[in-house]
C-alpha cells in the first residue's frame, strides 16, 4: 500500500520510516531542500512541498499519485508573529485529494480543540469541542472540511502535547515563575505513542472516525513538572496558587477499546 505523508517534521519523519519498515511505499513532504536528502537517504520518495494560503502547489498531483491513503501532520503556524490562515491551505489541498487516487486520509489534529474551561470532569469524543485559542478553532474547522467531504473518509486524531526523547515542556517551564493552573491536569503523549495510534489506525482500517490521544496519566501541572524538574536536575517551575485553577482531563479509551492499543509510555 502506498502511503503519502504531508508534513515529515517531528513526527512525520518517524512516522514515515516506522511505516517502510512495515512494508508500506511512502512519499514523504518537507519544505527544505536540506530535509530532502534526509528524506530520500531514508528510503522515502521526497517532495520539496509547502501549502499556501493562497498559491496552488504544482508538485501535489506527483505527491498524491498512486497512494490509498494521504496522512497530513502539518501542526497551524499561529505563534509569535505568524498568524496564517491554516483553513485556507487545507480548503487549497482538497481539490487535489479529490482527483487524485487517496481514498482514505489521517488529519494529526489537537486535543486544543477542547476548552480548558470546559466544565466536564472526563472529555470524549462525544464531547462538542469548543476551542478558545486560534489554533484549536482553525483545527476544528479543517477537521470540518475534511470529515464532511465524500470523496475519501477522514480519521481525526486529536493529540494531546507532544513529547519525545528531545522534546519536553520542562524545558520551557523550568524556573519559570507564576505559573497557571497548578492544578490542572496534564495530557500529554510520547512520540512513541503517537506513531503506535497512526499505525493501528492504519492496521485496523479504522477510517472515519476521531480519536482523542493522550496517555491515560493525569496527575497535576504542579506535581508532574516539579518532579520532572527534579528528575532532569533542573530549576523548579513555581506556580501560582491564587487563583482557581482550570483544565481538562482527556479520556483516550476509545483508543484502547477500537483499536487495542496498549500505550508504550503510559507514565511518560
Amino acid at each position: 500500500m502506498n502511503i503519502s505523508i504531508l508534513g515529515c517534521g517531528w513526527l512525520g519523519f518517524p512516522l514515515a520510516k516506522s511505516l517502510l519498515q512495515k512494508g508500506f511505499l511512502v512519499k514523504g513532504s518537507t519544505t527544505t531542500m536540506e530535509k530532502m536528502s534526509v528524506l530520500e537517504n531514508a528510503g522515502i520518495d521526497s517532495y520539496l512541498l509547502a501549502l499556501s494560503e493562497e498559491e496552488i502547489v504544482c508538485e501535489m498531483d506527483a505527491f498524491l499519485s498512486n497512494s490509498q491513503i494521504l496522512i497530513i501532520d502539518i501542526p497551524p503556524k499561529l505563534r509569535g508573529n505568524s498568524n496564517e490562515n491554516f483553513v485556507a491551505k487545507i480548503q487549497n489541498l482538497i481539490p487535489f485529494i479529490e482527483k487524485s487516487s487517496v481514498e482514505k486520509v489521517i488529519f494529526v489534529s489537537s486535543t486544543s480543540v477542547y476548552s480548558d474551561a470546559i466544565s466536564i470532569d472526563l472529555i470524549t469524543e462525544k464531547t462538542i469541542p469548543n476551542p478558545d485559542t486560534e489554533s484549536g478553532k482553525q483545527l476544528l474547522e479543517a477537521e470540518k472540511i475534511l470529515q464532511n467531504n465524500s470523496n475519501f473518509k477522514t480519521t481525526i486524531v486529536r493529540f494531546g502535547g507532544l513529547i519525545g526523547e528531545d522534546r519536553h515542556p520542562i524545558k520551557f517551564l523550568a524556573g519559570r515563575e507564576n505559573l497557571e493552573n497548578p492544578d490542572g491536569p496534564i495530557n500529554l503523549i510520547h512520540q512513541l505513542d503517537c506513531i503506535g495510534i497512526l499505525e493501528g489506525i492504519l492496521e485496523k482500517n479504522c477510517f472515519g472516525e476521531i480519536f482523542n490521544a493522550v496517555a491515560p496519566f493525569h496527575p497535576s501541572r504542579k506535581v508532574y513538572y516539579s518532579k520532572k524538574a527534579q528528575e532532569l536536575n533542573l530549576p523548579l517551575p513555581k506556580f501560582d496558587e491564587s487563583k482557581p485553577s482550570v483544565g481538562k482531563t482527556i479520556s483516550s479509551e476509545k483508543v484502547s477499546t477500537v483499536l487495542g492499543y496498549e500505550f508504550q509510555r503510559p507514565e511518560l
